[in-house]
């Protein structure tokens, strides 16, 4: 389909209605006015309750929950080390620069997705859960849909991949009387938890419970290094070289990538239109937790963090740090679901069994996704490198460059623009400046993000499997004495 030739202007009032404001197609009305016992009317109201309040989130704070829970985890503990590769004031700009762009990005995502609502929505089934490859396969036909579906393949299950490990990682803190790798085994059971969530709607709880972990370890990381102060002699000469920084440019761009799951989070909301301005003020909320703890932890340790990817490595073992590392290792467990929720959804389309009613069912194809994402962590795991090749590949292509080239495609024609969803927002209120921003973001991502940054992430991956190799014991794990 030409994009256009979409034009808005055919809704009737109704349909304006249910895209704005869709939480009343969610509620059912009692299928008939008989008089029921009391008895059973308290368990029902008891039962609506708790899955209002524990279970079944669609408001505006639900999604923030779930993208603020999404947006930072384990990144808080390689941070530091991105510092000691870019130094102090590349961190912090880089940051707030992609910080920035991601939050643009969820908007020109949600835009394009109304848009998509706004003419197929009406045709989808009840349960269906849209997905950003079909909203691409729409606009843009067979080679959109073929894209974004190989992009996010190896995104999600890279990203999915990387909670396995940062486990691992963290968890070798607590008890370094089992390697790295062991503890990959015996936490991987625990990470297909994430596998029994049905969507996105359904971890209002565990996000609610995520963003105070995630809140504390930032914050424990901020004040045991400033109350441990500085290391005698310490130095902070980054960046060491060009390969350094731009291996620390792709992690950051990996650590803003969480609108990538633009589509199901908008599409979990009662108000999918209200998604923009959430994730914006989910990025707000991830910087105050990421800049605080990665400047101080690099003030006081410097270049040491160049040879320590988590940072939980050069503080001393205290009560603090051990909760700390459980705190996180917990988060990342529902955390992996969320990562790898899309992935599996994709999964059930493939099989055909996503409209299915039997949850088992569905449940029973996502464990083989699971199952090699655990190989592949196992045979990975590289924490901080592959943080940053899923960064200047996968997360660049998939969550930056096609959405801002498929938004320019899709209003490219006065049409199209006129009968958009959503116009231009208030501070550029013309196309022309919309264009320019979507045409900065693809041209600093495809320099940056892919070409130099690919170069980095390649020749630093290519060194780490050869200094320690596939299914290394223990990576980064400093000798026993």
């Amino acid at each position: 389909m030409d994009s256009s030739s979409i034009s808005l202007s055919v809704w009737d009032e109704s349909s304006q209605l249910d895209l704005v404001d869709t939480s009343s197609s969610q509620r059912q009305e009692p299928a008939s006015s008989a008089i029921v016992p009391q008895e059973t009317v308290g368990a029902s109201r008891y039962r609506e309750f708790i899955d209002r309040v524990l279970w079944n989130g669609g408001s505006s704070f639900d999604a923030w929950l779930n993208a603020a829970s999404f947006q930072v985890s384990q990144v808080l503990l390689n941070l530091p080390f991105t510092f000691a590769q870019m130094g102090m004031a590349s961190g912090i700009t880089f940051q707030l620069l992609y910080g920035m762009m991601g939050s643009w990005v969820s908007y020109i995502m949600t835009s394009v997705y109304l848009t998509y609502l706004a003419t197929q929505g009406s045709q989808q089934k009840k349960n269906h859960v849209v997905q950003w490859y079909e909203v691409m396969e729409f606009f843009l036909g067979p080679w959109g849909k073929g894209a974004t579906l190989l992009l996010y393949f190896c995104g999600l299950s890279s990203a999915a991949m990387i909670q396995m490990v940062a486990c691992a990682s963290a968890a070798y803190y607590i008890n370094d009387n089992l390697d790295k790798r062991t503890w990959t085994l015996v936490l991987g059971p625990f990470m297909f938890l994430g596998v029994l969530l049905p969507s996105p709607r359904n971890y209002r709880m565990w996000s609610f419970a995520g963003i105070i972990m995630t809140t504390y370890v930032a914050w424990y990381l901020t004040i045991a290094a400033a109350v441990q102060g500085r290391d005698p002699g310490v130095k902070h000469t980054g960046p060491h070289s060009l390969e350094n920084y731009f291996l620390g440019a792709s992690n950051i761009i990996y650590t803003f990538g969480g609108h990538g799951l633009t589509v199901e989070l908008a599409g979990s909301m009662w108000k999918p239109r209200d998604f923009k301005r959430v994730y914006f003020y989910a990025v707000l909320y991830t910087l105050t937790l990421t800049l605080p703890s990665a400047s101080t932890v690099y003030w006081a340790f410097g270049d040491r963090m160049l040879h320590n990817a988590n940072a939980f490595a050069v503080l001393p073992r205290t009560k603090f740090r051990d909760a700390a590392v459980v705190l996180i290792i917990i988060h990342q467990f529902f955390e992996f679901g969320l990562v790898a929720l899309p992935f599996f959804i994709m999964c059930e389309k493939l099989f055909g069994i996503h409209h299915s009613n039997y949850y088992l069912l569905k449940v029973a194809a996502r464990i083989p996704v699971f199952l090699l994402i655990w190989f592949c962590a196992i045979m990975l795991p590289f924490f901080g490198p592959i943080d940053s090749f899923n960064g200047s590949f996968f997360t660049t292509l998939a969550v930056y460059f096609l959405p801002c080239l498929t938004h320019m495609i899709v209003f490219r024609s006065e049409k199209a623009r006129k009968s958009s969803f959503e116009q231009p927002p208030f501070w550029i209120r013309s196309w022309a400046g919309m264009y320019c921003i979507n045409l900065g973001v693809i041209l600093w991502v495809v320099v940056v993000g892919v070409g130099i940054g690919g170069w980095a992430t390649i020749s630093n991956l290519t060194r780490q499997v050869r200094t320690f190799g596939l299914f290394a014991r223990c990576y980064q794990c400093p000798p026993k004495s």
